[in-house]
């Protein structure tokens, strides 16, 4: 498996927080290819540029066919992605708040879901999905990616002090109270509270667990042995 992470253009980094890209090739031989994926806060759109994934939700259920390109809010649910044979993909992630900004819809209506970005975005990621399956390497894809966005700048919304103290919560890995992330968005707790669910679409302190566990979910992947 290869896997590429690319620091956004300067002009994105203030709402997006990575770049990754992706190529797994698994023998036919071998079956199914079952990946797990925890809950996360965080926001994403991912391209699928060789063979579609299917996903399932939870424990129960079917595998479902997922689109070319996928919106994905906050996941309180685990995730299970059946990957297939020749996986080439991208993940966009989100600061907090980020894709609140480019959709201007609240987060509150993704939590646990996914979209069909070719729905919100219309024609324009038709072409960008073209694009990419033409694309000849990581580094073509990623500008391929970073050409889309920036070209989504124009209808950005304003970013809030609220922003950046998401940012540190994070930073912080959720291990700061509720009242200094407020004070810093220059918001009272209760404003606080409900902007968090219009921006992220979750109660601030969810957001905070969901941080902690992140953390400690990506140092027993890199250190099983702690």
């Amino acid at each position: 498996m290869l896997i590429k992470f690319y620091t956004p253009h300067i002009l994105l980094q203030e709402f997006i927080h990575c770049i990754m890209v992706v190529h797994a090739e698994v023998s036919p031989e071998s079956g199914p290819v079952i990946c797990p994926y925890p809950p996360t806060p965080q926001n994403s759109i991912f391209f699928y540029i060789n063979d579609l994934v299917k996903m399932k939700q939870g424990t129960d259920g079917d595998f479902l066919l997922q689109p070319r390109s996928v919106i994905v809010g906050p996941q309180l649910t685990r995730v299970s992605l059946d990957i297939n044979n020749n996986h080439k993909a991208v993940r966009v992630g989100f600061h907090p708040g980020g894709l609140n900004r480019l959709l201007g819809v609240s987060m509150s209506e993704m939590v646990d879901k996914s979209y069909d970005a070719t729905e919100v975005f219309g024609y324009e990621l038709h072409q960008v999905n073209s694009e990419l399956q033409e694309a000849p390497g990581f580094d073509e894809i990623h500008r391929v990616i970073e050409r889309f966005l920036l070209q989504k700048l124009n209808t950005l919304k304003k970013a809030l002090p609220f922003d950046m103290a998401m940012l540190e919560l994070l930073r912080l890995n959720g291990n700061v109270s509720m009242e200094q992330i407020a004070s810093m968005a220059c918001l009272s707790l209760r404003q606080f509270e409900r902007v968090c669910k219009d921006r992220i679409g979750l109660p601030p302190k969810l957001f905070a667990r969901l941080t902690r566990f992140s953390k400690a979910y990506r140092i027993h992947e890199n250190a099983p042995h702690i």
